[in-house]
């Protein structure tokens, strides 16, 4: 997985109910989006940045496993080797941290306490010795003790976030945002990395890069920008296109420039640049 930056807490406030808690509330927000009338990506623009990255980074090896998994299994399978939940707590432990610190937090937590329960019976201190090398331990422990709490008390014996497989992508915003600390950034990732989903996260990269290439307002935030995105790309181009823009962020010198500013001639083998020159002329 990639690194996490939740958003701040504009449209989307990680300890309350998603604003979406149905469909007829997303379109509502969806009829004051600011970005709704702007005209860009098209599918033509969305399939060529998608095959340029892929010609030029090949498709990257960190999420070959979720990209396999996706074509094998179909959306409604079960992972094979993670678990709903198990994608949850690992998205929570990305945040602020790199991948590498992330996945060694995750097997040490499971190597601690090799189920649910236990993890929802430990001590706290135990837990957040367990997951120290992720950073935040006491932040993300808390977060994963409550997340935990409140399964049991819906009733799950189990311990378990399988039901989510079945849900409309709606209903499994409005289930997963009343957990405290899962925003809609984690939210994407687990809806596209872990349920299969066709859904389009919006990380520092994708941020920067989309705004930089104009697909998105110069004015936009992380908020409108993810349901802009989502909105415009076609379902069958999210999965590539996300993992490769996130992928040609941290490899890209151009990219890697704060977002109010466009790319420049920095990276002349970026092969973004040209639509970010399109953008300065238009």
């Amino acid at each position: 997985m990639f690194k996490i930056r939740e958003p701040s807490k504009k449209v989307w406030q990680t300890n309350q109910a998603s604003p979406f808690p149905n469909n007829a509330s997303e379109t509502r927000f969806q009829a004051q989006n600011p970005t709704r009338h702007f005209g860009a990506p098209t599918p033509e623009q969305c399939r060529s940045v998608r095959d340029s990255l892929l010609s030029l980074h090949g498709f990257p090896a960190e999420f070959a496993e979720f990209r396999r998994s996706r074509l094998e299994s179909g959306p409604q399978s079960q992972s094979e080797s993670e678990s709903v939940l198990d994608g949850v707590v690992i998205t929570l432990l990305s945040q602020n941290t790199t991948d590498a610190n992330s996945r060694k937090a995750f097997q040490r937590l499971k190597s601690a306490f090799p189920t649910w329960n236990e993890v929802l019976d430990a001590e706290s201190d135990a837990l957040e010795d367990a997951i120290r090398c992720g950073g935040l331990a006491r932040t993300k422990a808390a977060r994963i003790k409550a997340l935990l709490q409140t399964l049991k008390l819906k009733g799950c014996s189990h311990l378990c976030l399988e039901y989510l497989r079945d849900l409309p992508v709606h209903t499994v915003k409005a289930e997963l945002s009343q957990f405290k600390g899962i925003g809609p950034k984690t939210v994407a990732c687990v809806l596209m990395f872990y349920l299969h989903k066709d859904d389009f996260p919006v990380d520092t990269h994708v941020f920067q890069i989309t705004k930089a290439i104009g697909w998105i307002p110069r004015t936009a935030t992380r908020e409108t920008a993810y349901l802009h995105l989502n909105n415009t790309i076609p379902n069958e181009l999210k999965f590539d296109l996300n993992c490769l823009l996130v992928t040609h962020g941290k490899l890209c010198r151009s990219c890697k420039q704060q977002h109010n500013k466009s790319l420049d001639n920095s990276s002349a083998l970026c092969p973004l640049l040209a639509y970010a020159n399109v953008n300065k002329q238009e």
